[in-house]
């Protein structure tokens, strides 16, 4: 094979990245000692949202947080956080048992999930009997699972990193190879956007102006105004998870009360979601 030869190498090669590795950038953080286990599933309907909406549904257990996140038609994508030997009981499971301990996630205590994921087998009669035995508002909840996709149950380890600089002479990062994040906050996808909508703006101003898009002096524009956006928000959604980690105490109810502030006064959740979105805070 003949060489490929460019003057700007944009690596966006994920978590271990080898063009990080390549240009000698260092990347900082520790690990979670949990494990996002991800999946693609088909509920029931298309959910309680009103017309032409979709609803994004989490809820914090004490392992971690359980996420479903809305596609088009009834398709949802699952990311559950949670500690190693559950993230490997749960790929272990049939599709029925697999679907019956995503449902149970949304509707059961957490000592039931806790028990449920001791058991080898056997998840979706279980779950049906607690059910039946539990209280829920089923409009505030996603609706059952009714299949979950074929080859799509995958897990990895949830860490905290991120590279002391985005650039070097001829390569700039983006998205995981620069940073990865908790995906409590569901930020990781907003962050790489945002990363390539910068770079894209810095490699116009370079090229508009005659520099080489190349070198160091063109991509520090990109690099100082991700760097700072990113480490901010790595930092928030750090302490969200260090707080939802907490299970007792007046912590608890401190939480809760401030996140109900937050959602019934609107300019502040407005606040909240436009920062999220940009991608920084």
């Amino acid at each position: 094979s003949s060489p490929v030869i460019a003057r700007l190498l944009v690596g966006a090669d994920g978590l271990n990245s080898p063009v990080r590795a390549f240009a000698g950038i260092t990347s900082r953080g520790w690990d979670y000692n949990r494990y996002g286990v991800v999946a693609t599933v088909k509920l029931s309907g298309f959910g309680w949202a009103r017309a032409g909406e979709k609803v994004a549904y989490q809820r914090f257990l004490p392992t971690g947080p359980v996420a479903l996140l809305a596609l088009p038609e009834e398709y949802a994508t699952l990311v559950w956080s949670t500690l190693p030997q559950h993230a490997t009981r749960l790929k272990s499971l049939s599709k029925v048992d697999f679907a019956a301990m995503v449902d149970a996630a949304f509707r059961l205590s957490a000592v039931d999930i806790e028990y449920l994921l001791t058991l080898e087998k056997g998840q979706a009669e279980e779950v049906r009997w607690r059910e039946s035995h539990t209280p829920f508002e089923e409009d505030k909840i996603p609706q059952k699972l009714v299949s979950v996709q074929e080859g799509s149950v995958a897990s990895f380890p949830l860490r905290l990193r991120h590279a002391d600089t985005y650039i070097s002479e001829r390569v700039a990062l983006v998205g995981d190879a620069a940073h990865t994040i908790h995906p409590l906050a569901g930020q990781g996808l907003n962050q790489g956007q945002g990363d390539v909508a910068a770079l894209v703006k810095a490699i116009e101003y370079a090229v508009t102006h005659g520099w080489d898009i190349g070198r160091e002096m063109s991509l520090e524009g990109y690099n100082a105004e991700r760097w700072a956006v990113n480490n901010r928000l790595l930092g928030v959604v750090d302490k969200l998870h260090k707080l939802y980690s907490v299970q007792s105490g007046p912590l608890v109810g401190l939480r809760s009360w401030g996140l109900g502030v937050v959602n019934e006064i609107a300019p502040l959740k407005r606040f909240f979601m436009r920062q999220a979105e940009g991608g920084g805070f």
